[in-house]
């Protein structure tokens, strides 16, 4: 078993967190196309027409609000994680894993037997038509069956690029996906399961990358295994889990409701072609937000683990990198959208319906995307140092504070749909320089003028 370099407080701090980011970038990327490859396909059965794609994104809300738990704890102990790591006490971090693992296999049970018990008035909730809803629920029904391993998956997933090993976290994904992309034009036009295929295909893609993650995570040899005697809960431990992670949870659980405010509100004004358009965008956006986000993600065992160390130059220097970096990174993918919206909705659907009203509609979403790369580096800089308090009360700001009474209310002011796409760049803004000078002020000043 090899590792790229587990003592983060050595060498450029900006080649130490490439080295963790491009993989995680990579697998991210991969894991993503779990869902984006099932939009592709699904976009264009029944010849191109667009309300099997506008079914799939109804179920969004719910997958995401899955995710909000798997983040809140899985990636809620990842930090906690890091600077116990940083520190040399292995003893606690194997506990944090533990307990971490056993929070993830209690919510996915709960959240499968609520899933199921809820699916059709959840669904009209969230804006379903009576021929929407066929679509949304036949995928949702084989989806729901993979909720506890979906969440291990995610979950755990940070805990192994933590200890110094971000290709093998890459490989985890990479089997699952490589796995889900041969399964889905097999399932779907082969063997003529249409949507059902596409979320079976899902499923077993995630049983496979789950296996691996719990194999490699509790192989002996693992620097920081997962011992089967660690499975449990003990209540200071969770809750600082729980309390850390909550930011990640809001992150997902407020873009849960995003997802919801925004397709209701689309139903209402537009009608399943607008609630098409929106899933789009809401894929496009995870696509091109991906490397952001696996740059702070690959930078907070790193900052975690200097700020563990006292190495409090190096902690700024990190911070210092994930802005400008990611600054440079937005500015260009905005740039991509604007010259060439047509071409991302062709990727996903021949619906010229959905094309004409979608320029305009992506073009708005986008603007000012670059606001995105100050909440990125201010939200991860307060997760990465265990604070949670801040972390959370930003994740708050620009979404559930923001965006979601913008979505409700511009579209209510005249603005019809627009509303709902102008509501997108200006909570980026908003939001994304309050993180932003916070973190500055509150942590990145002070770091500079003493030695804590």
């Amino acid at each position: 078993m090899t590792q790229t370099n587990r003592d983060f407080s050595r060498g450029p701090v900006w080649k130490i967190i490439l080295q963790q980011s491009v993989p995680l970038m990579l697998a991210q990327l991969i894991q993503l196309l779990y869902n984006v490859v099932d939009r592709i396909y699904i976009g264009h059965m029944d010849g191109g027409s667009s309300t099997a794609l506008t079914g799939v994104g109804l179920t969004f809300p719910v997958i995401t609000f899955i995710v909000a738990f798997a983040a809140l704890f899985g990636m809620g102990g990842v930090p906690l994680f890091s600077i116990a790591c940083g520190a040399g006490d292995k003893a606690k971090a194997e506990h944090i894993l533990g307990n971490s693992c056993c929070l993830l296999l209690i919510s996915s049970v709960i959240l499968t037997a609520a899933g199921y018990a809820l699916c059709k008035p959840v669904l009209y909730l969230l804006g379903a038509s009576d021929s929407s809803y066929v679509y949304a629920a036949d995928y949702l029904h084989i989806y729901l069956a993979g909720t506890v391993f979906s969440m291990l998956n995610t979950g755990l997933g940070g805990y192994i690029s933590a200890q110094g090993f971000p290709r093998m976290g890459m490989l985890t994904t990479v089997i699952g996906a490589v796995l889900n992309i041969l399964l889905d034009p097999l399932f779907i036009f082969v063997l003529h399961l249409g949507i059902r295929g596409a979320a079976a295909a899902t499923v077993i893609s995630q049983i496979v990358s789950a296996a691996w993650v719990l194999h490699f995570l509790m192989n002996v040899q693992t620097p920081v295994p997962l011992r089967k005697t660690e499975i449990r809960i003990d209540p200071v431990t969770a809750g600082r889990i729980c309390r850390l992670g909550t930011s990640n949870f809001v992150m997902q659980g407020t873009a849960c409701f995003v997802q919801a405010a925004c397709n209701s509100t689309l139903q209402q004004f537009g009608g399943d072609v607008y609630v098409g358009i929106m899933t789009v965008l809401n894929s496009v956006r995870d696509v091109i937000a991906l490397p952001i986000g696996g740059l702070v993600s690959g930078s907070q065992p790193v900052v975690g683990y200097n700020y563990g160390a006292k190495c409090y130059d190096r902690v700024r220097s990190a911070i210092r990198f994930n802005t400008l970096a990611g600054a440079v990174y937005t500015v260009a993918a905005w740039l991509l959208i604007v010259l060439f919206p047509a071409l991302w909705f062709r990727i996903f659907s021949e619906d010229t319906a959905l094309l004409d009203a979608g320029i305009a509609a992506i073009r708005t979403y986008f603007f000012g995307f670059v606001f995105m790369s100050f909440q990125f580096a201010g939200q991860s800089t307060f997760q990465a140092l265990g604070k949670a308090k801040q972390a959370i009360f930003f994740s708050l700001l620009r979404k559930a504070i923001i965006v979601i009474p913008l979505t409700l209310l511009l579209p209510r002011l005249g603005m019809g749909v627009m509303g709902v796409f102008i509501a997108e760049p200006i909570s980026n803004a908003l939001g994304g320089l309050a993180s932003f000078l916070t973190m500055y002020v509150t942590i990145y000043r002070k770091l500079g003028q003493k030695t804590e």
